[in-house]
């Protein structure tokens, strides 16, 4: 597969949110092939004959469809034949590091662990477990805090222990940015960069704060993420910046400002490149309702 036409989707989580979840009712499926670095569970109801992407996994759904994708998996979905009017997409999302790995070996979170490890191929489930399961993703949002994240937990742990669980990806697919970058001098800069994005950071900056040399720092961001250290500022700021343009009405140039982009033109210039729609587009274009727990 030709990982340059695979967008990376940059989600407006920050590191204090537990999930995100966002519903909506839509005539079409219309977002590109991606990836990123969450998990995410995706409910679509009402979407018979469209096309699902996952890994090098084609197929035509029908009209209960769950799946769960791994981080860092390319996934989409396309109109194709579907033409229901009202399709519902029911759409979680979380950390990869929601549930720690040492956790996650705990005997009570066996099969969780178990399936967090298969959904790096993607993951689709039964009719009998979506049509057991569905009424609780739907419900989600009508708890808070504690109890969504205790509800979303027993979702993940029926899931894991249902019957007529298929693997969808091949084996011989390779992952956009397979690796793990388990590294303390790497979480202590992503870190800083996640508390302070508002405000102007230098690569001096970091790499002083984890004790190495500018050139050296550079490399190791490169080597460890893919991502040199302005394209990982840069992700981050345009995750704020995502979540602002949601959540508030505040002006696009406010929020621009306030995720610490120097000037307006710049921001949407970026915007655009790497969400391919402008600020303005993703705000007006965003109907359906979400929550962030």
């Amino acid at each position: 597969m030709d990982h340059t036409n695979i967008i990376k989707e940059i989600t407006p989580l920050t590191q204090s949110d537990c999930f995100t979840m966002f519903s909506r009712i839509k005539k079409e499926f219309d977002f590109p092939l991606h990836y990123h670095d969450e998990y995410e569970l995706n409910l679509i109801i009402n979407g018979q004959g469209a096309r699902r992407i996952i890994g090098n996994h084609i197929e035509t759904i029908d009209e209960l469809e769950l799946v769960l994708v791994g981080p860092n998996l390319p996934h989409a979905w396309f109109t194709h034949q579907c033409q229901s009017e009202e399709i519902q997409e029911i759409t979680v999302q979380w950390h990869k590091d929601l549930f720690d790995e040492k956790f996650l070996k705990r005997n009570q979170l066996n099969f969780i662990k178990k399936m967090f490890e298969l959904s790096s191929k993607g993951l689709s489930f039964s009719k009998e477990a979506i049509e057991m399961i569905a009424p609780r993703i739907k419900d989600l949002d009508k708890k808070s805090g504690f109890d969504s994240v205790i509800s979303l937990m027993l979702i993940l742990r029926d899931l894991s222990s249902s019957r007529g669980v298929q693997t969808l990806s091949g084996d011989n697919f390779i992952q956009v940015d397979n690796f793990s970058y388990n590294s303390r001098r790497l979480d202590k800069a992503f870190e800083y960069m996640n508390a302070h994005y508002g405000k102007p950071i230098s690569l001096k900056e970091i790499a002083k704060l984890v004790n190495m040399t500018e050139v050296s720092f550079s490399r190791f961001i490169k080597k460890r993420t893919g991502n040199t250290f302005i394209d990982s500022l840069t992700e981050i700021r345009l995750g704020h910046a995502t979540r602002l343009l949601i959540e508030t009405t505040h002006a696009v140039a406010e929020v621009s400002f306030t995720c610490g982009f120097n000037n307006i033109s710049n921001f949407n210039r970026i915007f655009k490149k790497k969400k391919g729609c402008t600020p303005t587009e993703f705000r007006e274009n965003f109907s359906g309702s979400r929550i962030f727990v």
